[in-house]
């Protein structure tokens, strides 16, 4: 079989791994792609004198390209069926020229063929070509081991330090198996109180890592996501770990919609163990497991409550720390609920621009309504005297 040298290619081989940091095996099959390429372009180049060269998506998958490290080469191979009257050239051979080499050959078996160009006939033009897919090939290559390292911690936290800023975003290298990996933090995943800075590090949560070919970084990074504060608490606290203590239920609002009120997070525990409180557990000795969470999330408020089964006593806690005097389930089916709390408890229920009670609803999944007790129940008897049911108009 005949072999277009190519000296140094073990030689070429290791330095292109090295250099780009990937396995030998994955340059090897870049450098097989990158050379069918180039003959695609060579035979193209041959046949395009015929009037009825016709050239679809799949005309060349019959062709493929064996490197000989050894022999410092590679040959092209193709794999032709049989036919007994002979048109296409590159996908079939006569049963006569095939019957001269064996006769046990019959129509419609397939047999590989050598089809290797002298290296003069290869030409420029192609050769130029495969040096150009090679490069290419071989930043495929690394999105794809990229996309299967990083498929498998997606949802995770890892960390990560600021490289560059690129419009809004801030550009940060997350280390991999291959080096360094550029990730994207957005502007809406960034947090208030960070301060980015060049070489500056923090722990991010892996969103999403962008499948097929994209320009720029393959990783997006959040600081924002509620997945960052369940990772952080699962790191501090051995007992969510353990899956003693599970999270129930997470809302975040990493960036308020006023510039006035602050990052503010709501997580809900549970445990089924009789003698472990999850609530301390989470909060540990002196408040060190919690605090641990807040410094990571630079001073973003973190509550922490219990989890319960009945409704009322699950928004009741919820609406922490404001203290309720009465949860009343309005409407189960439409899952409103009407909360009532002391006159000096309606601002902290509330909260700054409404987000402690907004933050409370979407933990539990129930609209929320607060009023004053004492005026609710004036309200309510004026109502009663005056013969006006519930929820009447006067």
């Amino acid at each position: 079989m005949s072999l277009v040298n190519l000296p140094g290619l073990r030689q070429m081989i290791t330095e292109i791994s090295n250099q780009h940091r990937l396995p030998e095996d994955s340059v090897k099959e870049a450098l097989r792609e990158a050379l069918l390429k180039g003959y695609e372009r060579y035979r193209r180049s041959q046949l395009m004198d015929k009037k009825t060269a016709q050239f679809g998506e799949d005309y060349f998958e019959n062709f493929e390209v064996e490197l000989d490290v050894d022999e410092e080469g590679f040959r092209v191979l193709s794999t032709k069926i049989i036919v007994e009257d002979l048109e296409d050239t590159d996908h079939h051979i006569s049963l006569q020229e095939v019957q001269e080499v064996t006769s046990e050959a019959q129509i419609g078996d397939s047999v590989v063929l050598d089809v290797t160009p002298d290296k003069q006939d290869f030409g420029r033009m192609a050769a130029i070509q495969t040096k150009q897919v090679l490069l290419q090939k071989l930043r495929d290559q690394q999105r794809k081991l990229i996309q299967d390292e990083f498929k498998d911690i997606e949802d995770q936290v890892i960390p990560a330090k600021v490289l560059r800023f690129e419009r809004q975003s801030v550009i940060m290298a997350v280390n991999s198996e291959a080096g360094e990996v550029e990730a994207e933090l957005p502007k809406r995943e960034q947090l208030p109180n960070d301060t980015y800075r060049v070489n500056a590090t923090f722990k991010v949560y892996l969103k999403k890592v962008r499948e097929g070919v994209h320009r720029g970084p393959q990783l997006i990074v959040s600081r924002a996501a509620a997945g960052l504060v369940v990772e952080l608490f699962a790191t501090e606290v051995p007992e969510i770990e353990e899956e003693i203590v599970r999270i129930v239920a997470v809302a975040r609002e990493a960036n308020p919609p006023s510039r006035y009120v602050g990052p503010r997070t709501k997580i809900s525990v549970d445990t089924l163990e009789r003698d472990v409180d999850p609530v301390g557990a989470c909060i540990g000795a002196r408040g060190s497991r919690i605090q641990a969470v807040v410094n990571e999330l630079r001073g973003e408020k973190i509550d922490a409550i219990r989890w319960s089964p009945d409704p009322a006593t699950y928004i009741a806690n919820a609406l922490s720390p404001a203290k309720v005097d009465e949860v009343l389930l309005v409407d189960a089916e439409e899952r409103q609920a009407l909360v009532l709390v002391p006159e000096n408890q309606l601002s902290l229920a509330i909260g700054k621009e409404g987000q402690n009670v907004r933050l409370a609803a979407r933990l539990t999944g129930w609209k929320i309504d607060i009023k004053d007790t004492a005026r609710y129940r004036a309200e309510f008897e004026h109502r009663a005297g005056a013969g006006v049911g519930v929820g009447e108009e006067e």
